[in-house]
């Protein structure tokens, strides 16, 4: 329980801040919100959303779930995406993985936990979509890093295939969805190169993406 109410004294302390740094800060959380990004990433508590972008709250829609794995089934991150999009109007979507992520370590590993290891399938198929980079790769964490970095690459064609996407794009709507991937070891958020604004882009945006990956491969 002392744990807890440090957490809650510490809640405390970050209010009276805020409020030091801006009276009306708290009032103005109270109306709708209106951000202009859809983070999805890793529930890792190494990675969180606002603070690595250095927003506030209320600047960001979030939703996290193990690997950052957007499957058309789940109706829990098609309902935020739906959300986002729809009704908050986002203007990017960002698919953010981590290096090191230990969920795709799980699936590269054929690691046996549980229940998780169902949802660790939709990794294990992008593993298996990318054998044969992956099998040229000696270096174990080379090969993590790789298989985390194609990962986000993945989702986000996910993302730009949902029925929600679609919708938007095709009614006109500004909408484009990122892969990004952060660097546990020095802090810092790398840009894939994987962004679509429009159904005509992703397969191109995708072919380039995989191409610098077997670049980098080639340069080691």
């Amino acid at each position: 329980m002392q744990a807890l109410q440090k957490l809650l004294a510490n809640n405390r302390a970050w209010a009276a801040t805020m409020l030091t740094e801006d009276p009306l800060f708290f009032e103005k959380l109270t109306h709708q919100q209106t951000p202009a990004y859809l983070w999805i990433g890793c529930s890792d508590s190494r990675v969180p959303a606002t603070q690595l972008v250095g927003l506030l709250p209320g600047d960001m829609f979030v939703h996290r779930n193990v690997a950052n794995v957007v499957v058309h089934s789940d109706l829990n991150c098609l309902s935020v995406l739906h959300y986002a999009v729809d009704v908050l109007k986002v203007q990017h979507v960002i698919v953010c993985g981590h290096y090191g992520c230990g969920g795709v370590q799980a699936a590269l590993r054929n690691s046996t936990f549980g229940l998780i290891d169902n949802w660790l399938r939709h990794v294990q198929d992008v593993r298996h979509k990318h054998s044969a980079l992956l099998a040229s790769m000696t270096d174990e964490d080379h090969k993590l890093n790789r298989l985390c970095e194609l990962n986000v690459i993945e989702q986000v064609v996910n993302v730009s295939q949902t029925t929600i996407v679609h919708g938007a794009w095709e009614r006109g709507q500004q909408l484009a969805v990122h892969g990004w991937i952060y660097g546990l070891h020095d802090g810092l958020l790398h840009d894939l190169h994987m962004t679509a604004t429009s159904q005509q882009e992703v397969g191109d945006q995708y072919a380039q993406a995989i191409a610098d990956r077997n670049t980098l491969l080639a340069e080691r």
